[in-house]
């Protein structure tokens, strides 16, 4: 009989293009391969899981317990362990979950191959089976992070940085477009060091040019780029091609500059509102998307008021925030005490995220009667869901279009903004698709 595999992903969209890889490598294996069901089917279950912060790492050991107990009822047969935090816990698991038949790490998963097929772990390459619409892919263009930020333990689970060769990555975009692929999430622990260790140089702006150039690449959106360093070239080739999404993923943490010389981060207050000037001068129209961070460690009153005028001043498009969390390992952890109070850090995120919830509605309301072109990911009942060049799937503003014209997922229409909301945007078409 053939086996089935369930694949259950936890976290980043990293974790994603390992769980779709898996799903190609099982699936030229004979197994009949399923990502995250609603319902395992009871043969063989692999949680790739997630350790980057205390929430993350409690849902992927959730997720695990539950598996578990499905196991000792005898409704699941094999449990199997991947990610990020069987890397950074692997004994812990296996000590304190005893239902787990195998524990695999970040980058020894396709052992796991190895074991339930009698066979040697073939190698992973870059083919996979999308989880995705088939329009829109996630592509990883590096592994690990040289950075240590005192607050992270990405550089604990994942290493050194380490840049897949230009070509490889070339010939992944070519192959993906011959499927129907147009839209491309360029994604990594930190984009921005790309190629230093290959090429000597951060060679980030070349890759990206040369994507541009590829037939069918009609979107590249960056994510997870780093401030510290930033290579300016990059704007210049952002600005030169149509297909690269005005849009720049950047997490900025905080800019108040005693608390960013604490996270170790090498940048200053005055070099960051440099930096997100300069960016906007030479990518007129950019979305910026950033993350920050509050209550770390002796983060006083003046430096919070610091970041909280930096949000409304700099008026960022898309904005993330959460409150410190000790991650055992860290240089925080291990030299500074957590010395602000959960109260008070949920205080400060609380009234950060309501500047920024006022600054997102003014922002979306300014753009009803504008035209955009967007791409169509899929339909909700009466309404077509797409998102503009400004818009990153699953986590920023989605754009509904009355269904009253039947359209095609994946393509690319003209429509004009008729009503905003906080998140979301209503609108109709001016054109054919």
């Amino acid at each position: 009989m053939t086996r089935s595999i369930d694949i259950i992903t936890m976290g980043c969209s990293k974790n994603l293009i390992d769980s779709e890889r898996l799903l190609h490598l099982f699936g030229e294996a004979g197994f009949r391969t399923y990502h995250n069901p609603e319902k395992t089917h009871g043969d063989i279950a692999v949680v790739n899981t997630c350790g980057f912060i205390g929430d993350a790492k409690e849902e992927s050991i959730e997720m695990i317990l539950s598996l578990g107990a499905r196991k000792a009822e005898g409704t699941l047969n094999r449990l199997y362990v991947m990610g990020c935090l069987s890397e950074r816990y692997r004994n812990e698991l296996r000590e304190e979950i005893p239902e787990i038949d195998g524990i695999y790490g970040k980058f020894d998963w396709t052992g796991l191959l190895s074991e339930l097929t009698g066979r040697p772990a073939p190698q992973a390459g870059h083919e996979r089976r999308l989880t995705t619409p088939p329009h829109y892919a996630f592509l990883k263009i590096s592994e690990g992070c040289d950075r240590k930020c005192a607050y992270c333990a990405i550089p604990l689970i994942t290493g050194k940085h380490i840049s897949r060769p230009m070509e490889d990555i070339l010939e992944e975009v070519s192959d993906l477009t011959k499927k129907g692929v147009k839209e491309f999430q360029v994604i990594a622990q930190e984009l921005t060091s790309y190629g230093l260790d290959l090429y000597g140089r951060q060679a980030l702006p070349e890759l990206v040019d040369r994507m541009a150039r590829i037939p069918g690449v009609e979107w590249i959106r960056l994510h997870y780029a780093y401030p510290t360093h930033f290579p300016d070239e990059l704007l210049h080739v952002m600005r030169k091609h149509p297909n690269i999404c005005r849009y720049l993923d950047i997490a900025l943490q905080h800019v108040s500059t005693p608390v960013l010389e604490r996270m170790r981060r090498r940048i200053s207050q005055e070099e960051t509102l440099t930096l997100i000037e300069k960016m906007r001068r030479e990518v007129p129209g950019i979305a910026i998307r950033t993350t920050l961070m509050v209550g770390f460690p002796g983060e006083t009153e003046e430096d919070f008021e610091a970041l909280k005028t930096f949000v409304r001043t700099a008026r960022f498009e898309r904005m993330g925030a959460f409150a410190y969390s000790e991650e055992e390992g860290t240089y925080a952890a291990e030299h500074y005490a957590d010395d602000v109070p959960e109260e008070i850090k949920a205080r400060r995120l609380a009234e950060l995220m309501a500047i920024q919830q006022d600054i997102s509605a003014e922002i979306n309301a300014a753009k009803t009667g504008q035209p955009l072109r967007v791409i169509i990911d899929r339909r909700e009942g009466d309404y077509y869901i797409g998102r503009s060049e400004h818009d990153s799937p699953e986590v920023d503003c989605e754009i509904l279009i009355p269904a009253d014209t039947p359209l095609e997922i994946g393509t690319f229409c003209e429509v004009v903004v008729t009503r905003a909301e906080e998140f979301d945007l209503y609108a109709r078409l001016t054109g054919d698709c």
